[in-house]
C-alpha cells in the first residue's frame, strides 16, 4: 500500500522535527518545507495527499499559499497551524480554502488524530479505478497495484501519479479524455487549470511504452480535445 505523502510547510525548527519524526513514525512520507517558495516548487513537481501549512512564513502569509494551492487542488485536505488564536484568524484561514485549524501550541496527539481524519474522508472523493492486477499491451506489462512495469527498455519502477494517470487512461480505453479531464482524475487540479506539465507527462509515458516515441500507437494526441489510449491500435477506427 503506498503511503500517504504529506507537505509539511513549517519554519520553526523544534516543531517542525517534531512532526516530522512523529509523522513518519506513524507510516507517512513526509516532504518538509520552510518557505511559501519551496512550498509552491514542492507543490508543482508532485501532488501531495495532505498538506499541514504554517500561518507564518519568512517570506509569504500562509492564507495567499492556501490560497494558491486551493485554486490549482480543490480536493486537497489542508491543515493550518497558526500562533494566531482569534476567531477572526481562524475564520480568514478557512475562507482561504483550509479545511481544519490548531492553534500553537497545540497536542501532538489532537494533530494526528486530525490528520487520519482527514485523509480518511478526502479517500471517499477519490475515483476508484477497477483495476487489473497487470494490464499488457504492446509488449508492456503493467504491475498497478506494485507500481512495477516490464517494458522493452527493461523494468521501471512508477511513481503514484505514473500509476494514477495510467488507470486513468486504461479505465477509459478508447475514449478520448481532455487536459481538464485528465488533470482533475490523475492530479486532482481544477479542470481550468491551464499546464504544460501533463503534455511533457504524456511524452515521458511514450518514452516508457511506445516502440517509436515520435510515432505513438498507443497513447494518442487527439489534436484540440486532449489525449486517448488506445490498447489494440489494429482495432480502432
Amino acid at each position: 500500500m503506498t503511503r500517504p505523502h504529506i507537505l509539511l510547510v513549517e519554519d520553526e525548527t523544534h516543531i517542525a522535527q517534531g512532526l516530522l519524526y512523529n509523522l513518519e513514525l506513524e507510516g507517512f512520507q513526509v516532504t518538509h518545507v520552510e518557505t511559501g517558495a519551496a512550498a509552491l516548487e514542492a507543490f508543482s513537481r508532485r501532488p501531495f495527499d495532505l498538506v499541514v501549512l504554517d500561518l507564518m512564513l519568512p517570506d509569504s502569509h500562509g492564507i495567499d499559499l492556501c490560497h494558491e494551492m486551493r485554486q490549482v487542488a480543490p480536493k486537497l485536505p489542508i491543515l493550518m497551524l497558526t500562533a494566531l488564536g482569534g476567531e477572526q484568524d481562524r475564520i480568514s484561514g478557512l475562507k482561504a480554502g483550509a479545511d481544519d485549524y490548531l492553534t500553537k501550541p497545540f497536542s501532538l496527539d489532537e494533530l494526528l488524530l486530525r490528520v487520519r481524519g482527514m485523509l480518511r474522508r478526502s479517500a471517499w472523493y477519490q475515483p476508484e479505478y477497477n483495476r487489473e492486477e497487470v494490464y499488457s499491451f504492446g509488449g508492456n506489462r503493467i504491475d498497478l497495484k506494485n507500481l512495477q512495469a516490464t517494458t522493452a527498455h527493461g523494468e521501471i519502477r512508477l511513481t503514484e501519479l505514473e500509476g494514477r494517470m495510467l488507470a486513468t487512461f486504461f479505465v477509459n480505453e478508447g475514449e478520448t479524455l481532455t487536459r481538464a479531464e485528465l488533470l482533475k482524475s490523475a492530479w486532482g487540479m481544477a479542470a481550468d487549470t491551464e499546464t504544460r506539465t501533463l503534455d511533457n507527462f504524456i511524452v515521458r509515458l511514450r518514452r516508457y511504452f511506445e516502440a517509436n516515441p515520435a510515432r505513438p500507437q498507443h497513447f494518442l494526441t487527439v489534436r484540440g480535445r486532449g489525449y486517448r489510449f488506445v490498447r489494440q491500435p489494429g482495432r480502432t477506427t
